[in-house]
């Protein structure tokens, strides 16, 4: 059959990177598989059973990567089960450890506690590349720090920003996201070696007491990098656990959504836009279209993972007493995809922030089209203080911005609000005082001191903690 004629996930031709893809690939599961076999046997023997050897250590350490696959489908269609087949074959390479391969162990033994490995590891790389978005985004805050821009409430005009201060914004929703990844990543643990139904009963015969099988799940945790195994469980991990880890992936996906949402609606004013190759065709029926298609990618595919965001805690609700099997076929898919569905929102961020473009004389343009609305409050409390009647002056400021309302709406021309306002005898307003009004800096409050305060005070601290995570450059091929 040829590869055409057979569905392939977008995720691995379209989004997800290569390290991703490797993280949940056959070789990564089941070389973890064969060192999880080996760290367990090692641990075994190490507590004193005798007939585990050195020489078979040895022997199980020099095959983990070499993975003879067609053994393996020829036991899985015998056994018709994943795990045997793969000691099977395993102990064909390995013919003196054959008979010590998964002592006392159960098939979750493999399988969760490579579950864990695998999310730890995946988790690890998410963080690199989030880091990266947050890198990125925080030097165009402390660019644009000063630039005034029309800030929007209800999708309405309102008070100004600047362009840094609403870039903060992004950054804090995903400096939300790294706190959340951290938190659970550092608190993982192995499942260890809890044998069918969690109660170490197998170790304990193996043993001869209770004391060894604890002991055991704390040298095989270490061995496989983890600073211990959670305390009790079923046959299985809780998969509460699943639960915590998808909901990183759910809060970066909203975090993501929202930048890109708030970036197409500026791409839409033509006020920051993503970036746009030379040779990149918009429309094939419009070539004068310039459409924000990575953000919108960025959006659709995080929406899938937010979607899916209850499934975890369905397969957790629904387990029953020490385990049911209704959870796996559903983890391999769920899990999987909302890494690498994340792996390739978290690339796409990093291109399209890393190349945004501003175009600061749109910006400006709006916000003068706006701005004699919003400086009519600052002119009737100035015009106050300088003994006006606060009464009759806000009845003018009213009638002149009822004009300049109607030739903007029913005229299609521009706002001359200003010019009526400066021309009024009953305001009487002094050339000085027109300039100060007309400049947007006057009424962007505190913005530009937020934003250095910010990074200053929160982003800087965890970009220098993790600086050797940053560089990355991320070319979009497709």
């Amino acid at each position: 059959m040829s590869n055409k004629d057979i569905y392939v996930s977008p995720f691995s031709e379209r989004y997800a990177s290569k390290e991703m893809q490797y993280l949940f690939s056959p070789n990564k599961k089941f070389s973890t598989w064969r060192k999880l076999w080996v760290a367990l046997a090692e641990a075994e023997m190490e507590l004193g059973l005798t007939q585990i050897t050195p020489e078979m250590i040895d022997e199980m350490k020099a095959h983990i990567f070499d993975i003879n696959y067609d053994k393996a489908e020829e036991y899985e269609l015998k056994f018709r089960h994943d795990v045997m087949a793969h000691i099977h074959a395993f102990g064909d390479q390995c013919p003196k450890a054959a008979g010590i391969i998964h002592l006392g162990a159960t098939s979750c033994f493999v399988g969760d506690n490579t579950d864990i490995i695998v999310m730890k590891e995946a988790l690890d790389l998410l963080k690199k590349k989030l880091v990266n978005v947050i890198d990125i985004l925080a030097k165009f805050a402390l660019n644009y720090k000063d630039l005034p821009t029309l800030a929007y409430t209800h999708l309405q005009a309102a008070q100004p920003t600047t362009v840094g201060k609403r870039a903060t914004l992004w950054l804090q929703d995903f400096l939300m996201d790294l706190e959340d990844l951290e938190y659970v990543s550092s608190s993982l643990k192995l499942l260890g070696s809890k044998g069918t139904t969690g109660s170490q009963a197998s170790f304990v015969e193996l043993f001869g007491n209770k004391e060894k099988p604890v002991e055991l799940d704390n040298l095989v945790a270490k061995k496989m990098g983890f600073n211990g195994c959670y305390p009790v469980s079923g046959q299985t991990y809780t998969r509460k656990v699943d639960a915590r880890v998808y909901n990183v992936l759910s809060g970066i996906a909203s975090s993501a959504t929202k930048f890109t949402n708030d970036l197409r609606f500026l791409q839409h004013l033509k006020e920051i836009e993503e970036p746009f190759e030379s040779s990149q065709v918009g429309s094939s029926a419009m070539p004068y279209k310039r459409n924000p298609m990575r953000s919108e990618r960025i959006a659709s595919i995080a929406r899938y993972v937010i979607a899916n965001s209850l499934n975890p805690y369905m397969t957790e609700s629904s387990q029953w007493l020490e385990r049911t099997l209704d959870d796996s076929a559903n983890r391999r898919i769920a899990i999987s995809e909302g890494f690498l569905a994340i792996d390739g929102v978290l690339d796409l961020l990093i291109n399209v922030t890393d190349g945004l473009v501003v175009n600061s004389k749109v910006i400006e343009k709006h916000l003068k089209e706006e701005l004699p609305f919003m400086i009519t409050e600052n002119i009737l409390m100035d015009m106050v203080k300088e003994g006006g009647d606060r009464q009759e002056l806000h009845e003018e400021i009213r009638r002149l911005s009822i004009e300049a309302g109607n030739r903007v709406k029913q005229e299609g021309l521009e706002n001359d609000l200003f010019e009526r306002l400066c021309n009024s005898k009953k305001l009487n307003i002094s050339k000085d005082k027109q300039k100060e009004y007309f400049n947007p800096s006057k009424y962007i409050g505190r913005a530009s001191e937020q934003v250095v305060d910010f990074l200053t005070n929160k982003v800087n601290p965890i970009l220098e903690k993790n600086k050797d995570l940053l560089g990355i450059k991320v070319k979009i091929t497709k």
